[in-house]
């Protein structure tokens, strides 16, 4: 973990301060910036695209905004936080009474001191989020105010980033995280960052069996887009991770894919026992993050999500306050650890089926018998390798994963997946 932290750190500061929205420069930049980790393929879906039920929007970009007071003081400044912006608002520029502007503004009614995150992407209109101290100091001027908003409306793109890493099975595992929110640390970008620090991760290993696709989008309307641009490869993945606020200060929890009874849930548990981590178990609802497009009918991708700090659970959330004095870096890489962890218990994770279930398999026509027969004997505990491949056509009926095996048989999965692997280019064993 440690020698990622200060790499970490690094893109943290870059990378918070970028304006983002689900279109936009902003995920530009913030895609070229993560090219750096690992080679994204960036695409673009053109606006107006027909995705499914819904159509890419056009593209939207701010430059500037701020509300100054009758003396010309910027009372509210877009420089000062990014998310004084209603996400998507129209273009501005004015002079205001309090009556008018007042109707535009919003302020969180639990943190006086915060800035909330607001939102129009598919409703035109305007408005501007500020702390209840700055709503106050407007309230007490009355105005006239001059209001600004430097936005602008384009028949652009919606940008995202993928990376295929090919392993030996054509089979693939799903990371994706979403990209579209502008500076807040836990919500979105330690998630960004923690994908891609994991996937250049994922590369590196030798012997990789699965393939993974990595997928950065932003939210909802991004993760509706690639599914509808990459459909058939979609529709063959059976497990993901939705990967997201992985950086808080709190207490780690995960939530389950929509099977509860899907291997995926199961293994991130035992990735917080051996880390001997207390947890939260989220079941899985209907809110949420871009698991709600995966997992639809027509995908049923059980994507599950290790958190920290979740969504919705801290006080901070969608605010100015998700900032950098609550999320480090070293938050970050131990999230980062436990999601190593768990694409290890992928990786060794198998569950072959005997293709000859009926009675025993002639073993000496396929190679797997010794020479000579009559001498031998089952050695003690089973281990001899005759016996592990018969331990493996007895007990690998498509349902049991080879962790389990090995755990009844008291070895490590290592030293079955390479007997399992020998079986299969044998043509005994398939894997399911």
């Amino acid at each position: 973990m440690t020698e990622f932290v200060a790499e970490l750190d690094g893109y943290l500061r870059r990378l918070f301060p970028i304006a983002r929205s689900i279109t936009g420069h902003g995920n530009r930049e913030t895609l070229r910036i993560l090219g750096e980790i690992v080679p994204l393929e960036v695409r673009e879906v053109p606006s107006g695209t027909p995705i499914y039920n819904w159509i890419v929007p056009e593209e939207w970009n701010i430059r500037d905004a701020w509300i100054a007071g009758p003396d010309g003081r910027r009372i509210v400044d877009f420089r000062a936080s990014n998310l004084h912006v209603v996400g998507y608002s129209e273009p501005v520029r004015g002079v205001l009474d309090w009556d008018t502007l007042k109707s535009h503004l919003h302020m969180h009614p639990g943190l006086p001191d915060a800035v909330p995150y607001r939102t129009s992407y598919y409703r035109r209109t305007w408005g501007v989020c500020l702390t209840q101290t700055q709503y106050r100091e407007l309230e007490f001027l009355g105005g006239p105010f001059e209001v600004v908003i430097d936005s602008d409306f384009k028949c652009g793109a919606l940008t995202y980033g993928e990376y295929l890493i090919p392993g030996k099975s054509s089979r693939e595992v799903l990371l994706s995280c979403y990209i579209c929110h502008p500076s807040m640390a836990n919500d979105s970008l330690s998630g960004v960052l923690l994908t891609t620090f994991l996937a250049r991760h994922i590369a590196s290993l030798k012997n990789r069996h699965w393939s993974y696709r990595v997928v950065f989008v932003p939210e909802t309307i991004g993760a509706i887009a690639y599914c509808a641009r990459n459909e058939a490869a979609m529709k063959q993945i059976d497990l993901g991770l939705v990967i997201t606020t992985v950086g808080g200060q709190g207490k780690f929890g995960y939530k389950q894919s929509f099977d509860p009874s899907h291997p995926i849930n199961s293994m991130i548990e035992e990735v917080f026992r051996d880390a001997g981590l207390e947890f939260i178990t989220y079941p899985f609802d209907i809110h949420g993050s871009d698991e709600r497009q995966y997992s639809s009918q027509g995908f049923r991708i059980n994507a599950a999500t290790i958190c920290r700090d979740r969504y919705y659970e801290y006080p901070y959330y969608h605010t100015s306050l998700d900032d950098l004095s609550f999320v480090t870096a070293k938050q970050i890489a131990e999230t980062l650890d436990l999601y190593i962890g768990l694409i290890d218990k992928i990786e060794a994770r198998r569950i072959y089926r005997n293709m000859i279930p009926n009675c025993e398999i002639m073993l000496s026509r396929h190679d797997l018998y010794p020479a000579t027969g009559g001498a031998q004997r089952p050695e003690l505990g089973g281990r001899s390798e005759l016996d592990l491949i018969l331990w493996l056509l007895f007990l690998c009926d498509g349902k049991l994963d080879i962790d389990h095996i090995a755990a009844r048989l008291g070895i490590p999965p290592n030293e079955l997946l390479s007997i399992g692997d020998r079986l299969v280019a044998k043509g005994v064993l398939e894997v399911v």
